[in-house]
């Protein structure tokens, strides 16, 4: 396919996806389709000649549009609500184009650099403490990660590694291993799976914290069971709180058990995977009083804030902390300015190595809808 052509079909797909968005109140919400429909509908093997485009694209509304579950449509209440928006495609769209694969800063400055800048815009946003800006000498930043499930596995993987290195600090003795088996990290009982699954992954013990009559955490709960815990030997190092719970949209006391986790040399987590949007409007910005306590905060723009998916911002008050988790430097990955103290490389701040150039869709959406634009949705 040549430019030309390029441009033609890119022209159409561009109509196609507006016309279907324009019109996806008219499909069934979800698929009626059995398990195994599509392998019939297509052949066993690979085309040995090319086929024409045509073709594929009407196979789109043969083969995959009934197997779609249409989540933008205004009769899909499952979930969460799926943000979307045209500026967020047209992003996505520019991002596939450069194709750029952001593993560190000189794979492409612009990558890494504008990624640090939008999530110090969206701080700004919700008002999160200096310590988590990353500004231009910040301890703190901002990294945007897949989904909060990797956002939460990132916080304990970081907690443990600081945990141990703390232990080993004081008694030289004592083994990884050792330590390992001691300590213990803690969530409310309506936190979501993934917090959960995280410890599994972590390979540390887990707790889960009974909550109130609201389905809050609240300090003496944590500290009850925590103080069971270190009477029997067992380290504390990570609690992960939840404001906006997935069964009840629950929100933990933070400002009771961020002071409770600091006393403790415990890292804070904070999942506020589906309601931390809503804080950027100052009504609702109370509910995120006792940031100042955490370690980490995590929400997902991917849910109210018209980015589409897949988009999840976490800040660290102390990058080195994350850093320091996971820093490897092989000699095919050096570049002459990651000496400076003037440039980030993300792969250390996540699981993969490589990365999308995720946050052109922040900075569409930021500047074509505004602050203002985007209270106004949160609000409706």
């Amino acid at each position: 396919m040549d430019a030309a052509e390029f441009r033609r079909r890119g022209k159409e797909m561009v109509d196609y996806v507006a016309d279907y968005l324009e019109n996806i109140e008219n499909r069934p919400v979800f698929s009626d389709i059995e398990p195994g429909y599509l392998r019939s509908l297509i052949p066993t093997e690979a085309p040995l000649e090319p086929e024409n485009y045509e073709d594929i694209i009407k196979d789109v509304e043969r083969v995959i549009m009934p197997g779609i579950t249409h989540w933008h449509s205004p009769y899909f209440f499952a979930y969460f609500p799926a943000a979307s928006s045209y500026p967020a495609l047209l992003a996505d769209m520019l991002c596939g184009a450069i194709g750029c694969i952001g593993f560190s800063w000189a794979a492409s400055p612009a990558c890494t650099e504008l990624e640090t800048v939008m999530l110090d815009w969206l701080g700004k946003m919700l008002q999160l403490p200096e310590s988590f800006i990353a500004g231009t000498h910040g301890s703190g930043g901002g990294v945007i990660q897949g989904t909060a499930s990797e956002a939460t596995l990132m916080s304990l993987l970081a907690a443990r590694c600081k945990a141990i290195r703390r232990v080993q600090a004081v008694n030289s003795t004592y083994s990884e291993s050792d330590i390992l088996g001691k300590l213990v990290a803690y969530t409310s009982e309506q936190a979501h799976s993934s917090v959960e699954r995280a410890a599994l992954i972590g390979g540390v013990m887990m707790k889960k914290v009974p909550t109130d009559n609201n389905y809050a955490v609240r300090g003496e709960m944590l500290k009850g069971i925590m103080e069971k815990d270190k009477a029997a030997g067992l380290i504390p190092f990570y609690f992960c709180a939840t404001l906006g719970t997935t069964p009840s949209c629950a929100f933990d006391h933070i400002t009771e058990l961020g002071p409770l986790c600091n006393k403790e040399n415990m890292w804070m987590h904070i999942d506020a995977a589906y309601a931390g949007s809503a804080f950027i409007c100052p009504e609702f910005r109370p509910l995120l009083n006792g940031i100042e306590f955490a370690d980490s905060f995590n929400f997902n723009p991917h849910k109210w804030l018209l980015i589409n998916f897949d988009c999840s911002a976490l800040w660290v008050k102390k990058r080195t902390d994350i850093i320091g988790a996971f820093k490897m430097e092989p000699l095919y990955l050096k570049h002459e300015n990651q000496e400076s103290g003037l440039v980030t490389d993300y792969r250390h701040w996540q699981i993969p190595l490589g990365r999308r150039f995720r946050s052109l869709k922040l900075w569409f959406v930021f500047r074509m809808y505004g602050l203002q634009g985007l209270q106004a949705h949160i609000r409706k």
